[in-house]
């Protein structure tokens, strides 16, 4: 089986209440700004949106929330258990996480016990 890498931009189902979400933030949440990009800091300077502005979010949003914090890759490795416990294959997985291997999406297997359990083969002589 091959895998193919992710690529720079790729078209992904949009759930519709997302959808919905996007455009209530277009119209009414984002700040007006020469930034092109879609997603800015919602304090000024507003620039884009970086790797660690997001950190800040998902930190800030457990917080407001009560619970431990955490940082957005464990949203990336709840997403991609999610989406194996829904029966969802690897390599979609690894596409939506646009990972470059399937070995790196193959550490996400290892949470999908009953998945792991047919793979499983009898021990030699059948002791357990």
């Amino acid at each position: 089986m091959g895998f193919a890498l992710a690529p720079t931009s790729a078209r992904l189902p949009l759930p519709v209440d997302v959808g919905e979400s996007l455009v209530d933030y277009l119209r009414h949440g984002r700040c007006s700004s020469w930034c092109a990009r879609l997603f800015i800091r919602v304090r000024a300077p507003h620039h884009e949106l970086t790797k660690e502005g997001i950190g800040d979010v998902v930190r800030w949003a457990c917080a407001r929330a009560g619970l431990p914090k955490v940082g957005a890759p464990r949203l990336r490795h709840t997403a991609a258990t999610a989406m194996l416990r829904a029966g969802v294959h690897l390599p979609e997985v690894g596409q939506v996480l646009r990972h470059r291997s399937l070995s790196t999406t193959a550490i996400y297997a290892k949470v999908d016990e009953k998945q792991l359990r047919s793979l499983a083969r009898p021990w030699p002589g059948g002791g357990a």
